[in-house]
């Protein structure tokens, strides 16, 4: 099954053209807020808005600007209501999703589900204070995703407070629809923490605290910042839940920018966390990444160690993984993900889960997106180690 992976993945990009003289193109189809991955750190980290949200939000800033215009001078202090506020942007998509597996026992797979519903708000308050309200749904069950205010007066210096996104690999913020695949890579998932092993804890990657961040030394050529540096203090406990011990998480990314668009970051984690029975975890963990993100051409790959793991309590505490990640542009409505992804549950080649995936993203309209993705699995904890899936998902924004 490999072989027919890598001569379909190797066909698929011998047949691509030369891309160089399609560019114009996409500069014309495409706006430059859809062509670049945004990140979830970030409160124009979205999607961007649909075509219901874009009509709410046109309206409600024209009614706002209408009902109290800005006035002259500087915002007044105190409870007194004034409207040095931007006027709160509104945004929405869901995904749904179609999955096929031939492995032993999974009965052809889930089938039909709802993947998600987001909903979200963004704004800002006297220019400097950024706000970000995110809710999701899967299927039945309702959750708080994203909550917080951040302080962004210099790039070299912002203040955030509420419940986010981990500093913790460069995949970990980037919302669903950049991802470039129907999920997100074992480590993000295993180790980052956006459904994370220990105590089988789902929380989106994201926790509770405090973040401060900046970019530094600008560049003179293009004036890109060589530096981007965050330090976050959290619960350690994941989304919509206190601390229960007391003791806090700590998480820091130091991501070097040489030359415009290529990225190396590396981060480090330490803290703990308690399960439901009251058993503590102990977190130490450490990443090494590198991504290049240029005229929608996509290449990241990323390293990702973990000590303290106890998947069940068992194993021996260890894991570690890695992902290599290719996006290439075919044409403006066409751009093809290939993806190799590797964990080791417990940092042993007996424990390793292999992932070979091709991924056809089909941009009908900045608003519409279809996927398919093929997946060829391999992995060693199984009797029967082998097996394919298939994916299909909508991306809607509205």
């Amino acid at each position: 099954m490999k072989k027919i992976f890598t001569t379909v993945f190797v066909a698929t990009l011998a047949t691509l053209p030369v891309w160089a003289e399609n560019e114009e193109v996409q500069e014309i189809n495409m706006p430059a807020e859809e062509r670049i991955e945004t990140s979830e750190f970030e409160p124009n980290g979205t999607p961007g808005a649909g075509f219901i949200t874009d009509l709410v939000n046109n309206s409600l800033e024209s009614a706002l600007q209408s009902a109290a215009p800005a006035p002259a001078g500087k915002a007044q202090l105190g409870r007194k209501l004034t409207d040095y506020a931007s006027a709160p942007k509104f945004g929405g998509y869901f995904i749904g999703k179609y999955a096929y597996s031939d492995q032993d026992g999974a009965k052809g797979g889930a089938g039909f589900s709802q993947r998600l519903i987001r909903l979200y708000v963004d704004g800002t308050i006297l220019t400097d204070f950024k706000y970000r309200i995110q809710m999701q749904v899967n299927n039945s069950t309702f959750h708080m995703k994203d909550y917080f205010v951040e302080w962004s007066h210099w790039k070299e210096l912002a203040v955030k407070v509420g419940q986010y996104k981990r500093a913790f690999l460069f995949e970990n913020p980037y919302n669903p629809w950049d991802v470039g695949a129907g999920d997100y890579s074992q480590i993000s998932n295993c180790i980052a923490g956006i459904s994370d092993k220990d105590g089988n804890v789902g929380n989106g990657g994201r926790d509770q605290g405090l973040q401060v961040q900046g970019d530094l030394f600008p560049a003179k050529s293009d004036g890109h910042r060589f530096l981007h540096y965050q330090l976050q203090v959290m619960n350690g406990q994941g989304i919509n839940t206190g601390d229960k011990n007391g003791h806090k998480d700590f998480i820091g990314s130091l991501q070097f920018q040489p030359i415009k668009d290529l990225f190396i970051g590396i981060f480090g984690w330490t803290g703990d966390y308690v399960d439901n029975i009251g058993v503590e975890i102990d977190r130490n963990r450490w990443a090494a990444s590198v991504k290049y993100e240029h005229n929608d051409w996509t290449v990241r790959a990323e390293y990702a160690h973990a000590q303290g793991i106890l998947a069940n309590y068992q194993g021996n505490g260890k894991a570690d993984g890695w992902y290599a990640t290719v996006g290439v542009p075919c044409t403006p409505w066409l751009k093809v993900y290939g993806k190799y992804d590797a964990y080791r549950a417990d940092k042993t080649w007996g424990s390793t889960k292999t992932i070979y995936s091709i991924i056809p993203n089909f941009q009908i309209h900045k608003n519409l997106m279809l996927q398919l993705q093929y997946n060829h699995v391999h992995n060693r904890n199984l009797e029967h180690k082998d097996y394919n899936e298939l994916w299909a998902e909508m991306y809607v924004r509205f």
